[in-house]
């Protein structure tokens, strides 16, 4: 299995597309497209990733068999305000966080910001 791809609980497969839609498509319309995932799965009048709205996507998701629990489980995983539902923020910061290869990848590059200033700081004494 490659680093890109994680197994959680069969018959899942998780394969982490986002770095490479993020090359492809770049940053800015990346974060659009994540924004197009939240409208789709959220409920049009509360504009919030709702129980409801949720539980009515699992078919479009191909995840009609989840259980109710998991879906509880999910919105807490992204919830930070403790309202229950998943904004807009917390759906893309949600996002980030599940993605192995984009969390690895800033991770690289604050590593290189932290060098590159420690350098600059070094070259001024």
């Amino acid at each position: 299995m490659s680093s890109s791809a994680m197994a959680f609980d069969d018959p899942f497969l998780f394969e982490d597309y986002f770095p490479s839609m993020v090359e492809r498509l770049g940053a800015d319309a990346f974060i659009g497209e994540l924004c197009n995932g939240f409208c789709l799965l959220m409920d049009v009048e509360k504009g919030l990733i709702t129980y409801e709205s949720l539980r009515r996507n699992t078919l479009v998701l191909g995840l009609e068999e989840m259980r109710d629990e998991e879906i509880v489980c999910m919105l807490a995983e992204g919830d930070l305000d403790g309202d229950g539902a998943l904004n807009q923020m917390e759906f893309c910061i949600l996002m980030f966080r599940l993605s192995p290869g984009l969390m690895d990848r800033s991770k690289r590059c604050m590593d290189e910001m932290v060098i590159d200033e420690n350098n600059h700081v070094a070259s001024l004494s």
